[in-house]
């Protein structure tokens, strides 16, 4: 895999990929030890909490009017309604300067329209997609989960397949076949980037 570094490095880190590609579990090895200072983004939604969450530590917990208010601001430097439910999802633009703040990478793990608006913003960030090795692979780590109806679960395969059918927009794309060589391939282009940052 060749790593092209642009002349300029944002700090910004936008990780993306259908359901079932194992984002989440890669966060969490990046967080815990890439050997890079790295600060989650933390996500706003009008979503209600569920009974587990914190707010501020999971999601920044807003109601309509509030939301609506820091969009009309031009507070997100990206936000959408999500799943057509009248829910919006969106990273405010002082998640990535608390990141900043401590000298870190701003981590934003967003799906790809949120993506493409963070991209317009940061054109020097880093993004990477996540792809499982195949559509079949999506389906059955979907299916294993036991969380899903199967009209939602088909629901997600036809997001996927469009999201895949985009990867081509991110500098990087990464398969997760294997998720110790999956996180060792993220943390190697990291690693990288942050090395042009000090050059």
């Amino acid at each position: 895999m060749t790593i092209d570094v642009p002349d300029t490095v944002s700090r910004v880190l936008v990780l993306s990929g259908p359901s079932g590609s194992g984002k989440s579990t890669i966060v969490d090895r990046l967080l815990a030890d890439s050997g890079v200072s790295v600060r989650e983004a933390v996500s706003a939604t009008t979503r209600s909490p569920r009974p587990t969450e914190v707010d501020g530590k999971d999601y920044y917990f807003l109601s309509q009017e509030e939301f609506s208010q820091k969009q009309q601001r031009g507070e997100f430097v990206e936000c959408a309604e999500v799943h057509g439910v009248g829910d919006w999802y969106g990273t405010l633009a002082t998640e990535i300067q608390l990141a900043h703040d401590e000298n870190a990478w701003a981590l934003l793990e967003i799906d790809v329209e949120g993506a493409l608006a963070v991209m317009d913003h940061y054109p020097d960030a880093l993004t990477i997609f996540l792809l499982a090795p195949s559509m079949e692979e999506y389906r059955r780590r979907l299916e294993s989960r036991g969380t899903e109806s199967q009209d939602a679960i088909e629901r997600r395969i036809g997001t996927a397949e469009g999201e895949v059918q985009r990867a081509d927009r991110y500098r990087y794309q990464v398969v997760n076949d294997d998720l110790d060589r999956a996180v060792r391939e993220i943390t190697e282009i990291l690693l990288a980037w942050e090395e042009k940052i000090h050059a």
